[in-house]
């Protein structure tokens, strides 16, 4: 059996990958890393799984990380964990920097000195900047970050191949579009709407709402992740995308059309500092090397994330009663 130690497995992201990867491989062991965090929850993922370790760790803890190698044989190492709200890199941006730049930089050292197999840095589109109305990022676009949040990214990505290059360590990237799905923390864009839409709330929109994004649902990215886990060319960067550009706007129409609320309850705010105006991505690498493509468009996933949320009430309920509820509304202050 190998053995594949996820950083933010309560994240999102992770989270989802996690119990798609128990699910469907059964010999793959996780061991999970995760300093719970705002943004994560262990009640992402059910208890007494099997094949699963976890250790609560902040990976800018060097020696704390370097206690887990130690004590467990790891093949590949994947790593989620990151401060990923564009607007709170805005408000505290060295946060950004200790987490996505120190933090992945311990990460590689520690894997180096233990010779894992494979590390793949899970990235994001951000990094290539923006775009305008034609055109697509490819792998071979010039990395333009405009926050610092993308630019911490690009950081990380840039230290990621430097040991490739470096020390021929085994490393990959993924850079991936807009993600949406279940366990989504409530201050990005759907679950926001969906949530506020629910309580009858106003629901803030940017500028003219008419900024664009590809959007995929979290389960093709994860199947993304593993194709390039498994059959990925070490020194490599794979976009994955949704095939799914969508104005901000449109989506939060489609919603309160499903949810039969009234678009009244939208609020147009000053628009956010750097902010881009569109990405779209060109995925072609990955298919043609390993046959993905989404499977879920727009609208199914759209529908089965509105209906996730419907349905576990009290996940992002008793989120919404905690720490974040602070948090949530100095976000609204600073829209």
């Amino acid at each position: 059996m190998k053995t594949c130690l996820i950083t933010g497995g309560f994240g999102f992201i992770g989270s989802n990958f996690i119990l798609y990867i128990l699910k469907e491989r059964k010999d793959i062991a996780i061991i999970n890393i995760d300093d719970i965090t705002y943004a994560a929850s262990p009640k992402n993922l059910p208890d007494n799984l099997a094949n699963y370790k976890f250790y609560k760790i902040n990976i800018a803890d060097k020696p704390a990380l370097s206690e887990v190698f130690d004590n467990n044989e790891i093949d590949y190492v994947v790593n989620f964990a990151a401060e990923s709200h564009v607007d709170r890199s805005i408000i505290s941006p060295g946060v950004f920097i200790k987490t996505n730049v120190e933090g992945t930089l311990n990460l590689l050292e520690v894997s180096l000195k233990h010779s894992v197999k494979r590390f793949l840095q899970i990235s994001t589109d951000e990094v290539y900047g923006s775009l305008g109305k034609e055109g697509k990022f490819s792998e071979k676009t010039p990395l333009s970050p405009r926050s610092p949040y993308s630019a911490s990214k690009a950081a990380a990505d840039m230290l990621v191949m430097s040991f490739f290059h470096t020390y021929d360590m085994p490393v990959l990237i993924s850079r991936c579009s807009n993600n949406y799905g279940p366990y989504q923390f409530p201050e990005k864009l759907i679950p926001l709407v969906v949530i506020n839409a629910l309580n009858n709330k106003n629901i803030p929109l940017y500028g003219d709402g008419k900024n664009i994004r590809d959007w995929i649902y979290v389960l093709d990215h994860v199947k993304g992740i593993c194709a390039i886990l498994e059959n990925g060319k070490a020194g490599e960067v794979y976009n994955i995308g949704g095939d799914s550009e969508m104005e901000n706007e449109e989506i939060i129409k489609y919603i309160l059309n499903k949810l039969g609320k009234p678009f009244s309850l939208v609020k147009y705010v000053k628009d956010r500092p750097g902010h881009d105006k569109r990405y779209a991505m060109d995925f072609t690498k990955i298919t043609k090397e390993m046959g993905f493509f989404p499977v879920y468009d727009i609208e199914k996933g759209l529908d089965l994330t509105i209906n996730w949320y419907l349905n576990n009430e009290n996940w992002w309920r008793e989120i919404l009663s905690g720490d974040y509820k602070k948090y949530y509304k100095i976000m609204y202050d600073h829209r």
